[in-house]
C-alpha cells in the first residue's frame, strides 16, 4: 500500500469511526452511568468485535453472506433483536445514576458482563461485515502482497476505532454531572433507549 493511499484510508476511516453508531452509543452510555474505568471494559468488547469483523471480511466471509442471503437475514434478525432489547433496557432503566449512589450496595455489571455486552453489540451487525468486504479492497494494491496490506488496514482501523471510543467515553463523563438529578437522567435513558431501538429497526430494514 502506497503512503498516499494509506493516508486516504486513515482520513476515510476517521470519519467512519467518529460517526455515531451502536458501539459509540454503548461506550458513551457506559461511561455516563458506570464511569470511565468500567467503560473501558465495554470498549474492549466492542473493539474485539470490530477486529473480528475486519478479520472475517479479509478471510472472505462477507462474500459468503452475499452468496447466501438467508444467512445474512438470520444474523440480521438476531442482531436487531439484541439492539431492541438494549433499547428496552435503557428505556426502563432506573433514574438513579449507579456510579453516584451512596445509600448502600449497588449491583454493578461484572467485568466479564461489560466486556461481553460490548462484544455482542459490535459483532451483532452483519451489515458491518458486508461493509468491510466492500470497503477494504478499494485500498488494496494488486501488485503488492494482499495479506500484509490487510494487516496494515486492520491495525490502522483498530487504532482509529479505539481513539473514537475514548473520545465518546470522555464526552460521556463530561455530561455525567448534569445527569445527577433524576429528571435529566430519565431523559438520557429514554433518548438512548429510543436510539438503540432505531438502530435495531434500521438493521431489520437493511439488505445485502
Amino acid at each position: 500500500m502506497a503512503l498516499h493511499t494509506w493516508w486516504l484510508f486513515v482520513v476515510t476511516v476517521f470519519f467512519i469511526s467518529i460517526s455515531p453508531g451502536p458501539n459509540m452509543l454503548h461506550v458513551m452510555t457506559r461511561s455516563v452511568t458506570l464511569g470511565f474505568g468500567r467503560a473501558m471494559l465495554a470498549m474492549s468488547g466492542c473493539f474485539l468485535a470490530v477486529l473480528t469483523l475486519l478479520s472475517l471480511s479479509a478471510a472472505g466471509l462477507s462474500a459468503v453472506l452475499v452468496a447466501m442471503p438467508q444467512v445474512f437475514t438470520a444474523l440480521k434478525i438476531v442482531g436487531a433483536a439484541y439492539l431492541l432489547y438494549l433499547g428496552y433496557k435503557s428505556w426502563t432503566a432506573k433514574e438513579s445514576p449507579v456510579d453516584m449512589v451512596g445509600d448502600g450496595p449497588v449491583a454493578l455489571p461484572s467485568p466479564l458482563g461489560l466486556f461481553r455486552t460490548g462484544f455482542l453489540i459490535g459483532i451483532s451487525n452483519p451489515k458491518a461485515l458486508l461493509f468491510a468486504g466492500a470497503f477494504l479492497p478499494q485500498f488494496i494494491d494488486p501488485a503488492r502482497p494482499k495479506a500484509a496490506q490487510f494487516a496494515v488496514m486492520v491495525a490502522t482501523f483498530g487504532v482509529i476505532e479505539m481513539t473514537s471510543y475514548l473520545l465518546y467515553a470522555l464526552g460521556g463523563r463530561s455530561v455525567a454531572r448534569w445527569l445527577e438529578k433524576p429528571s435529566p437522567r430519565k431523559v438520557f435513558n429514554r433518548v438512548t433507549g429510543a436510539i438503540f431501538v432505531a438502530f435495531g429497526v434500521a438493521m431489520v430494514g437493511s439488505r445485502v
